[in-house]
């Protein structure tokens, strides 16, 4: 039986891809000054320094890793189709403008496909099981939002109804660990009824997301393998050093993940303020990873774009992403605690458990049409640390906390963004406030209304929607 899809973020590791091409090539100086700083060439740091860029300013990006895209990675090479090894979609279609860059630069949007199925053992569920499943989401999801209007910030698990019964574990795996990273009792409930708009349809680019970031970089002045060591700040300048030299800048925009921040591998002085640190830390990154199969044949007998959940037990499930882009690529997401534990027993560990659990749904002929895998690790990606920012139960009013600029400096990215945290979209939005925040810091803009001053719209779900949540 066929189910109406929702949109997910899905969060994975990988540590190499090509440099776009507006990277620094290899040998050339790295700029000593420029107005605006910014550190991190993900989703936030390209739309800050591509803001900064239209007010007329000098900007630098210094990027860690080798490559353009932080969290958003599209691998090329390895299966000959473009897959993406961390986030897929795009959402809001109607007022985003990533899409509209997408198109602008000769990339190809598509929207996600509409259907999924739920196995329940090795077949597909009846019409009324899967009722009870759209039911039980129905349930749990109105309970989350009531709680979220109460006094206190308490967790998702907390505010569960009983009467799940054998719908329980699916309905915490798609509310908890495949929409944020991790388990329901470790969400805030009302950060999770903040989250993006579940009945808009997420867009995909064809040619991957990663793709798309870079391009959008091509004309951003940035500074690959170039990991910022110590930032010296104060309300006048600040001071980036890197191993290729230092820059110094009126302002910066710092978009590294909260568990980069709080990891320490970037030195302050003065140090971080505490108010900042604890909000980070309250923010920390939930665990979302892709084992990835090329299965000749199509042995699980699915359709293009075909998303399948299981009816489980236990938090030892993943979710199925098939045949995508009509290719005979197929992704198992695993996420929460038990994507966390598995990532850290190793690759191997990770693509064993996704033949046995297709196995266990589709039958035995899938080890033997296995060609190529390839599983991703975002918890142990140095320069991420994990898939995206989930507020802990009270910690909520965290991500405004973030916001709020240190010195001539300014945070960004997903973990900063109150509604669309989680996503790229959020990602993005959070670049152009804080490089607007820092334009005005600088005095560079001065007529126009702050992005980051505008309040954030609140987008409320009619109904839930069952599927692979949120992102």
């Amino acid at each position: 039986m066929t189910m109406t899809r929702r949109d997910f973020l899905s969060a994975s590791a990988a540590l190499a891809a090509a440099p776009a091409l507006g990277a620094r090539a290899w040998g050339a100086p790295l700029p000593r000054d420029a107005d605006i700083v910014v550190i991190g060439a993900g989703a936030a740091g390209i739309s800050a320094a591509r803001r900064i860029q239209a007010a007329n300013r000098k900007v630098v990006v210094v990027e860690a890793s080798g490559q353009i895209g932080g969290r958003c990675l599209t691998d090329t090479s390895t299966f000959g189709v473009p897959f993406d090894r961390g986030a897929r979609w795009m959402h809001n279609p109607e007022t985003n403008p990533m899409i509209r860059l997408a198109r602008a630069v000769g990339l190809e949007t598509t929207a996600a496909p509409l259907g999924q199925k739920i196995r329940i053992g090795r077949r597909n569920a009846r019409a009324g099981e899967t009722e009870e499943f759209l039911a039980a989401l129905v349930r749990a999801n109105r309970a989350i939002d009531d709680a979220s209007r109460g006094k206190a910030d308490v967790s998702c698990a907390s505010v569960l109804p009983r009467e799940l019964g054998d719908w329980a574990g699916a309905t915490e795996f798609v509310l908890g660990a495949n929409a944020t990273g991790k388990d329901l009792k470790d969400v805030s409930a009302l950060d999770k009824a903040r989250a993006p708009d579940r009945n808009s349809t997420p867009v995909a680019c064809r040619q991957g997301l990663g793709t798309l970031i870079a391009k959008l970089g091509e004309q951003v002045p940035v500074s690959l393998s170039t990991p910022a060591s110590r930032v010296s700040w104060s309300n006048r300048d600040v001071t980036v050093e890197t191993p290729s030299g230092k820059i110094v800048a009126r302002a910066a925009v710092i978009t590294v993940s909260s568990n980069v921040l709080t990891a320490g591998g970037i030195k302050f002085t003065p140090d971080l303020p505490k108010r900042h640190l604890d909000a980070a830390s309250k923010l920390s990154l939930g665990s979302f990873d892709h084992i990835a199969l090329q299965l000749s044949g199509n042995p699980l007998g699915l359709a293009r774009d075909d998303i399948v959940i299981e009816q489980s037990n236990s938090t030892r499930t993943a979710l199925l992403f098939a045949n995508m882009a009509g290719s005979s690529l197929c992704s198992i997401d695993v996420a929460g605690s038990f994507g966390r534990d598995l990532s850290a027993q190793g690759a191997p560990a990770m693509e064993a458990f996704a033949v046995e659990w297709l196995t266990k749904l589709f039958g035995s002929e899938i080890a033997s049409a296995v060609r190529k895998s390839s599983a991703t690790r975002w918890n142990a990606a140095p320069f991420a640390l994990g898939a995206m920012s989930v507020a802990a139960p009270g910690a909520q009013g965290s991500r405004k906390i973030l916001t709020e600029p240190i010195g001539s400096m300014f945070l960004a990215g997903e973990a900063t963004h109150e509604t669309q945290w989680g996503t790229v979209d959020g990602a993005w939005e959070s670049g152009e406030r804080a490089a607007e925040a820092a334009l005005r810091r600088i005095g560079a803009l001065r007529d126009e209304p702050a992005a980051a001053t505008r309040a954030p719209k609140q987008r409320r779900r009619a109904a839930p929607v069952p599927g692979a949540p949120v992102r």
